[in-house]
């Protein structure tokens, strides 16, 4: 498989997916069809950064339902640890398990990264806005853990 990951842009049709959530459901991106989207890729189910921003999007979840929106977590962790991560932290959206990072490679989720001086190649914290037709509507990558769900907020108005 090509490390050659191409990044949405607004107008883009949002690449199809089919991944399990965390009750072992399959999903794919028309489930997500006649409903904006928020569609959030994170890097590890538990970590410190991912888990402040499921819980911020937990607790703006009710702002985002009312601008129309509902949120989806991708991320590379096993379903079983992604049922985890849901019972632990009272979270009330999917949550997708992409172990073999197809969806982060198609969304552009996927790259370069450093830790502690060592490059290697992963998950990147990014952001998809899809409208009800399976639109980009915005990508935001690279983006931080915290504040984020807030600057999203203003964006979408």
């Amino acid at each position: 498989m090509s490390d050659v990951v191409q990044r949405l842009s607004p107008g883009d049709k949002a690449p199809d997916f089919s991944l399990l959530n965390q009750d072992g459901e399959t999903k794919s991106l028309s489930d997500l069809l006649g409903t904006k989207t928020v569609l959030y890729f994170y890097p590890a189910a538990g970590s410190p950064g991912c888990t402040k921003e499921a819980a911020d999007f937990q607790d703006a979840l009710p702002q985002f339902e009312a601008k129309g929106y509902k949120i989806v977590g991708v991320s590379p962790d096993p379903v079983k640890k992604l049922k985890s991560f849901e019972d632990a932290h009272e979270l009330t959206f999917a949550l997708l398990s992409d172990e073999n990072m197809d969806a982060h490679r198609a969304y552009g989720a996927y790259g370069e990264k450093s830790l502690y001086g060592r490059i290697y190649k992963g998950a990147l914290r990014s952001t998809i806005l899809i409208d009800e037709n399976g639109v980009v509507v915005d990508a935001l990558y690279n983006v931080k853990a915290t504040g984020h769900t807030n600057m999203l907020l203003k964006r979408i108005g």
